[in-house]
């Protein structure tokens, strides 16, 4: 089985993933304009403006080649609307990629889906990107996230002192990661199919190692 690396969709139990469309620019922008669904993010909240320009280079991503940038919709399986986004960033070093930019919007019923998420881009990553190390982080103050880290079978590494500014105060960062040998042992049988799935093109990624 293949996967398109410019049309991204992976399907879990209680959610998928796919790539952007133009016509999530209204959800986009709600999260990322919120002070509250971003408080704990790298950067602060933005104004409209600046979420549409920030959304549409996302989209251009799409047609870069190789790609390293994937922010992708979080929907449920059976329906389109997106009600999150989580991002992967395929770093220029290794063979290393960093999942982050996880928000789900609170109301909906995927609200609790973040560990699922996690799990799918990790499969994905480690699967038909061929990345050896993934690792993420987050704010050390965040009161869930440590749960959702573990979830998705990242093991802590380190804390990383003042590493951003964001709402006026240098911000602490906790990071984990996984081996791709050692999660691939863990995964479930979605997380297997999407493992098992190669790109489309000849080459694959330009920082894969086999």
């Amino acid at each position: 089985m293949t996967i398109d690396l410019r049309d991204v969709e992976l399907l879990g139990p209680r959610l998928r993933l796919r790539d952007l469309r133009a016509g999530d620019l209204g959800v986009y922008q709600r999260i990322f304009t919120d002070p509250q669904l971003t408080r704990y993010m790298g950067t602060d909240s933005m104004g409209v403006r600046a979420a549409a320009a920030s959304f549409d280079a996302a989209l251009r991503s799409r047609g870069e080649s190789p790609r390293r940038k994937y922010t992708l919709a979080i929907t449920a399986p059976g329906a389109d609307t997106m009600v999150g986004t989580i991002g992967l960033l395929v770093e220029d070093f290794g063979s290393n990629a960093m999942i982050g930019g996880l928000v789900v919007v609170p109301e909906g019923a995927l609200r609790a889906g973040g560990i699922e998420a996690g799990r799918l881009m990790a499969a994905f990553a480690f699967g038909p990107l061929g990345i050896h190390r993934v690792w993420a982080g987050h704010r050390h103050d965040h009161p869930v996230m440590d749960t959702v880290m573990s979830g998705v079978g990242l093991t802590p590494e380190a804390r990383l002192r003042q590493l951003y500014r964001t709402q006026g105060r240098w911000r602490d960062v906790c990071t984990y990661a996984a081996l791709r040998p050692e999660w691939a042992a863990t995964a479930t049988a979605a997380e297997r199919r999407i493992l098992a799935l190669r790109p489309t093109e000849a080459r694959e990624h330009a920082t894969a190692v086999r």
